[in-house]
């Protein structure tokens, strides 16, 4: 058996795969019905409207539609697309058993404990036919699959087959009688003929029939009983008979089923077995038990290889043998299995021709292929599902495969768990006692026995050397040396894939794809949510690999993603071009087109084909956002350049790959204020200050444009600027130009219109200007005093700039890169500086002369003679210019923009390149990855709680000290690994040990103690938010800081109930009293430290003894006397006891079962009961209703409820 799916619930009775999508119905015990996505093995929906358990459930075969009976005498027909029961159908009287949709008209069967089966129309809702003749309550009823045939099976110990045809003419045929039919439904005829007759009466069970069915295309009948039996009937138009009973449960059979797929027969118990019988033979195949769940219903997908069974803790989904052919590639051929033949397809010439048949082969459908093309030899390795009885066959093929007839042949067999070639004419084998056994072609050891002690896997690696697994990890073992040549740790490896040329191999997981180098260095991991199928390189080195639903890529540099969807399951055998060659599960040779344009522009960046990139941007159709998301994270954005039209994005990514050039177009067109305020910081850092004097005019960034031309010595334009404030009544602006120009003349001017008198009058005296001072002098006030100026004052004024900055700052001339010349154009660097150049501006953009200067309504000065600029300098508007004038090109074309050489790695760089721990990221200071790494690893959404710890953590990570006085402070980097390390691999140092936070949590203990709980939760989640930040050696420290977390959960949990209880114990209501009560006893069910575990029993045990519960009271009290406390808590509890066992009754019933287990949903502070659906925080485990999934976790307060994370890394081999 391979188990696909399980899950774990109450009680299973009933079960439906639906035809089509991955879905299975389960209906339960307790009422519900739950649909789940047995691929994904995720629960999709939940019905709860049933009241008790439901037995009958099956899905409609084309509509959105399933049909359930229960306990409550009631049919509900659903719309799963509408998400609830669309109407109820009423008539019978006891339990209904099951429930089945007519394969082709809209009749729905059922049958109950009332004696009878009826027949209902599920779109006018009526019942049209009432089967009745059994004299005990009827257990299965189902339609033919194909005839017009009913069979049921009853506990009166007979299974009856009816003939429907005269309800079918009467109900579907054309005519009066389906309006007579509407007329009369649901009433029994009295006289003539019924619509419904028995045909056969199948009796033969000794005691009653618990299911029957019809096989799907043969004329048999199987049935189950609770005499032990499977019986199977043949039937003609005539007769039926018995033809065999399958023998072998020991308790009553529960259900049976035939496949759809093979012949065989399925048979469940109540004696904890599910039995696959031969259909044909008549003998058991396999049994499958389990330990303590009796199997209530079995069921058989109706198209694939698929089977599910009911118990009494859940369900399961399984295959009874793997599906995946045995194949191998040699160049242009392609070996595999299908129907006991070996077969050879030639790829070149699409012909396949068997080559050999398998003369002893067995049921077990053989595990892998491996041809020898230098011997013409095949290695075939058959698997038992228990591994004990596995085999290794080897065959020598016949020269010429291109004739039709199959050579027979025996082969030379020998049990072993593996074999692999590992020379010309020498194999491998790995035994049950864990040796590698070296053969030659005639099964004949060549060599002694290698003993490996943990190897449970070996794997082709080429000559002489071969991988195999041990637990977790891979070894490449040289066989020669007898001795491990390199090693990585991939875990649970089932699938081993090389390259061409042998470089790179591709390790598949379950749900894991790693790559590596020759030498087992981890290039890529890429996990994935359902299993991984099978693989292959392609021509460039890209491993193209399957799940079940999709193709998809990866690549050695770490970018992986989707190729296209799949409706069937495939085994990639070859990639070529846009070819996939591929086998289905039936053995079938298939081939797939695919898009490889995704994959292969994304590897021509990663090496740096800069010609097939170019070639690929102009030719292919790329998806815009995600190529250029793509090209941003690797640092090419002027890659993306060439093929984004939108502005927006064009000016980002200009300014990202420092292109002034295109980044002043785009903001030209969207003529944004930030995007202008953007553009001036970039130029500026570049020296382009003509594109930043631009960009402070358009924002009318008055303050930095005039320093902007004091440094850039442009006093002429620094003097307009003062004239320019005066204007705009900027007093300030003015002031502090004449400052920048030294002009004290126009400091007394603005000073004296501004109303200081007394400074403008000693500017005057001190600077000399007599004239204007005695003309101020007359401004003070008879008897005030005038202020004196002080004889050592000098006048201060700026030096003059030595030279005027009129071009650009220079930058370092260096070779274009490949994008740079291939884009280069007719527009010259000299088109950009005319278009910024400012140096006429005098009558242009309205710096003239004070009496030129016009001043709106707005006090926005308008700069043009006209009058026309009030909105800004925008002396660069649209200008009506005919379209047949050219630009006359000056001298040769000039060439683009040059990128600035690269900077070197830094370490705190180096760090993040290699690391998947999100310490060694915050270390580094590159908070946006750590927090990546954090929600993809835990789950985490709300950062703001990690904020201190992070930027307190990031402090840590460096060193900073002064080699000489007055001298620069130079920075150093702590290391963990500096004595094994290299650069490459150099890791930051630990700012934190588990023993810290160990520490920390004794204090938490004391708190909680002294009944400080607020400041003890506090701390907790301190510690919790501290542990994602751990780097731990060992597995074993590891598992001490999950175990430190949990404790954390336990207890922040169990306070913050307490604290919720304080709060309503102020209250008298006498449903805040029941509530307080049931809080507390919840606490008990918190896993604390007994010390603690006493304190919150105590409590309880009060609470409920207030409140007269007595038995609940009596429940608390004997667990607190197994704790062995105190001797007067003792001798109270001892007291409790005594009044509650005299009257063990609970006056206010609470919602506690404490038989049942159950965790505490960390939002509503209610149990959920084992079997319940539940959601589980993705960090901390805390446990939730399913309606809180989403929501930010109540316990940690950072991580989602139900999201779906790779796990907590913090061990150095997690790196």
């Amino acid at each position: 058996m391979l188990t696909k799916f399980e899950s774990k619930s109450a009680r299973v009775k009933g079960l439906c795969f639906h035809p089509k999508r991955p879905w299975i119905l389960s209906s339960l015990h307790t009422g519900s019905i739950q649909l789940w996505d047995y691929r994904l093995n995720t629960m999709i929906e939940k019905f709860d409207e049933h009241e008790g358990p439901v037995r009958g459930i099956h899905f409609h075969s084309q509509q959105p539609l399933f049909v359930s009976g229960g306990d409550d005498y009631k049919i509900k027909v659903w719309n799963y697309k509408l998400h609830r029961c669309i109407f109820t159908l009423l008539g019978h009287l006891d339990y209904i058993r099951t429930t089945f949709f007519h394969h082709e008209y809209p009749w729905i069967i059922s049958c109950s404990d009332d004696q009878t089966v009826r027949i209902w129309n599920w779109q006018s809702r009526n019942c049209i036919s009432i089967l009745t003749g059994h004299n005990h309550y009827v257990m299965c009823a189902q339609f033919h699959p194909s005839e017009d045939l009913v069979i049921s099976a009853s506990l009166d110990q007979t299974i009856r087959v009816w003939d429907i045809a005269g309800l079918r003419k009467k109900n579907v045929a054309p005519g009066s009688s389906a309006i007579d039919s509407i007329r009369t439904a649901g009433q029994t005829e009295l006289f003539g003929q019924s619509d419904v007759v028995v045909k056969f009466v199948l009796e033969g069970h000794d005691r009653g029939v618990n299911w029957a069915t019809f096989h799907p295309s043969m004329k048999l009948i199987v049935s189950g009983s609770d005499d032990r039996q499977v019986k199977i009937w043949r039937y003609s138009q005539e007769k039926a008979w018995e033809v065999d009973s399958c023998r072998g449960h020991y308790n009553n059979v529960s259900c049976v089923a035939f496949s759809n797929y093979s012949e065989i027969i399925l048979s469940d118990s109540e004696d904890k077995s599910i039995r696959v019988w031969d259909v044909n033979k008549r003998i058991c195949l396999y049994t499958f038990r389990r330990e303590h769940d009796r199997f209530w219903v079995v069921a058989a997908h109706p198209t694939l290889n698929l089977y599910a069974a009911g118990h009494d803790n859940g369900s399961i989904v399984f295959k009874l043998e793997r599906e995946r052919p045995a194949f191998s590639v040699s160049q242009n051929l392609l070996f595999y299995l299908k129907d006991h033949h070996v077969r050879c397809l030639d790829f070149t010439t699409n012909k396949d021709n068997p080559v050999l048949q398998l003369r002893n082969a067995g049921r077990t459908p053989e595990y892998s292929a491996a041809f020898n093309p230098a011997e013409n030899a095949l290695l075939l390795v058959t698997k038992t599902p228990s591994g004990e009885n596995s085999i290794y066959e080897v065959y020598t093929l016949p020269k010429n495969f291109g004739s039709k007839e199959a050579d027979i042949s025996d082969g030379k067999r020998a049990s072993g768990q593996m074999a692999v070639w590992v020379a010309r004419n020498r194999f491998a084998v790995l035994d049950r006692q864990k040796q590698i056994l070296i053969k030659n072609l005639k099964n004949e050891e060549a060599g002694k026995k290698i003993q490996l002690s943990n190897c449970d896997e070996i794997f082709y690696a080429g000559t002489g050397v071969l991988l195999y697994r041990d637990g977790e990890q891979m070894i490449l073992y040289d066989l020669q040396q007898k001795a491990a040549l390199a090693q990585a740790r991939v875990p649970k490896v089932k699938y081993v894939v090389w390259s061409n040329d042998m470089t790179f191999v591709a390790m598949m997981s379950k749900r894991q794809v790693t790559l590596c180098t020759r030498s087992l260095e981890v290039l890529t991991s890429v996990q994935e949510t359902v299993n991984v199928k099978s693989g292959a390189w392609d021509e460039n080195n890209v491993f193209v690999y399957t799940t079940g639903n999709h193709i998809k890529y990866a690549i050695a540099n770490g970018d992986h993603g989707i190729i296209r969807t799949l409706d069937f399951v495939i085994y990639i055998t070859r990639i070529k071009g846009n070819n996939v060659y591929c086998l289905d599960r039936e053995a079938v040779p298939r081939v797939l087109t695919i898009d490889p344009t995704e994959y292969r522009f994304k590897l021509a960046v990663s090496q740096r084909r800069y010609d097939e990139v170019l070639h690929m941007v102009k030719h292919s159709k790329l998806i815009g956002q995600s190529i250029i998301a793509y090209l941003q994270q690797k640092g090419y954005p002027e890659i993306a350049l060439h093929f984004v039209k939108d502005e927006k994005t064009r000016f980002t990514l200009a300014l990202e790959c420092g292109n002034i050039e295109i980044a002043l177009e785009a903001a030209r067109s969207i003529d944004d204020k930030v995007c202008w305020e953007r553009l001036a910081e970039a130029a500026l850092l570049q020296g382009n200050h003509q594109v930043v004097e631009m960009a402070y005019q358009r924002t009318k960034n008055f303050d930095k444009l005039s320093f902007l031309y004091l440094i850039t010595g442009n006093l002429e334009k620094l003097r307009k600027m003062m004239k320019i404030a005066e204007v705009r009544k900027d007093t300030s602006g003015q002031f502090r130009d004449a400052l920048f120009l030294g002009d004290v003349g126009e400091q007394i001017k603005i000073l004296d219109h501004s109303g200081q008198y007394s400074m403008a009058y000693l500017a005057a005296q001190t600077y000399g200007f007599e004239e204007i001072a005695e003309r101020l002098s007359h401004n003070f006030q008879e008897g005030e005093a005038v202020p004196q100026a002080s004889p050592d004052a000098v006048l201060f004024k700026p030096a003059p700039p030595l030279q005027k900055l009129d071009e650009n700052w220079p930058l370092l001339a260096i070779s274009k890169t490949f994008f740079e010349g291939a884009a280069s154009t007719s527009k010259t660097a000299k088109n950009l500086v005319a278009a910024v150049d400012v140096g006429d501006m005098g009558e242009e953009a309205g710096w003239g002369d004070d009496d030129d200067v016009a001043v709106d309504v707005s006090g926005d000065a308008a700069t043009n003679e006209e009058g026309e600029e009030g909105a800004g300098w925008d002396v660069d508007e649209e200008l009506d210019i005919p379209v047949d004038v050219a630009p006359q090109a000056e001298g040769k074309a000039e060439s683009g923009y040059f990128a600035p050489p690269p900077r070197g790695t830094s370490m705190a760089q180096a760090w993040t390149s290699h690391s998947q721990l999100a310490i060694d990221h915050v270390l580094a200071g590159s908070f946006e990855t750590a927090c990546r790494l954090l929600h993809d690893q835990i789950g985490v959404v709300s950062f703001d709680p990690l904020k201190e710890t992070m930027l307190s953590m990031m402090r840590l990570s460096r060193t900073s000290f002064q080699p000489q006085p007055l001298g620069p402070s130079m920075v150093s980097y702590p290391l963990r690994n500096w004595q094994e390390g290299t650069p490459k691999n150099f890791a930051p140092a630990m700012v934190l040990q588990l023993t810290d936070l160990v520490q920390r949590l004794q204090s938490c203990y004391q708190l909680t103690t002294a009944g400080k709980f607020q400041e003890a939760v506090d701390k907790l989640r301190q510690i919790m938010w501290n542990i994602p930040f751990l780097v731990v050696p060992s597995k074993q420290e590891q598992v001490e800081a999950s175990q430190l977390l949990e404790i954390c959960r336990e207890y922040v949990l169990g306070i913050s109930m307490e604290l919720v209880r304080k709060e309503l114990a102020k209250s008298e209501k006498p449903e805040d009293r029941k509530r307080s009560c049931e809080l507390a006893v919840y606490f008990t069910h918190c896993n604390l430290q007994p010390v603690h575990q006493v304190l919150t029993l105590r409590t309880a045990m009060n609470l409920a003894f207030k409140l007269n519960d007595l038995k609940t009271a009596g429940s608390l009290a004997r667990r607190l006397l197994e704790l062995g406390p105190k001797p007067e808590v003792a001798q109270t509890a001892r007291k409790i006891l005594q009044v509650a066992d005299k009257n063990p009754v609970d006056a206010v019933p609470l919602a506690y079962d404490e038989h049942n287990p159950f965790t505490i949903c960390a939002y509503s502070y209610t149990p959920i009961y084992r079997g319940k659906p539940e959601v589980k925080s993705a960090y901390c485990g805390a446990s939730y209703l399913p309606e809180y999934a989403g929501r930010v976790c109540n316990i940690d307060q950072i991580s989602q409820i139900g999201k779906s994370t790779s796990g907590l890394k913090i061990t150095q081999q997690g790196r």
